[in-house]
């Protein structure tokens, strides 16, 4: 399978970048800035692909909104096997309804 193939009801991972002042539990790759007011970092989202669309994908979170990311996105990927086991109660729930846009 090509790795940036992606097809309605894969569960992907999206490494999604954030900035405050306190990263949480779930915080990757946590950098602070030049003055230390505040931190950037990575915290992963685990979606739903609704559709696709060419070089776009759409995705769904666990609440239901949707967001349209670039298939070439180095920030997301398909989620792996032991992604799938140890973070299986993160991704949404796969559903008729929510494979139709």
């Amino acid at each position: 399978m090509d790795s940036r193939s992606y097809k309605p009801g894969d569960w992907v991972i999206y490494s999604k970048p954030k900035r405050s002042t306190r990263p949480g539990p779930r915080a990757k790759e946590v950098m602070p800035s030049q003055r230390g007011e505040d931190y950037s970092y990575f915290v992963d989202k685990f979606w739903l692909v609704v559709e696709s669309q060419g070089d776009e994908v759409v995705v769904q979170t666990r609440r239901g909104k949707q967001h349209v990311l670039a298939v070439g996105n180095r920030n997301l990927r398909h989620a792996r096997w032991w992604d799938r086991i140890v973070h299986r109660h993160r991704f949404p729930v796969e559903t008729s309804s929510a494979l139709t846009v």
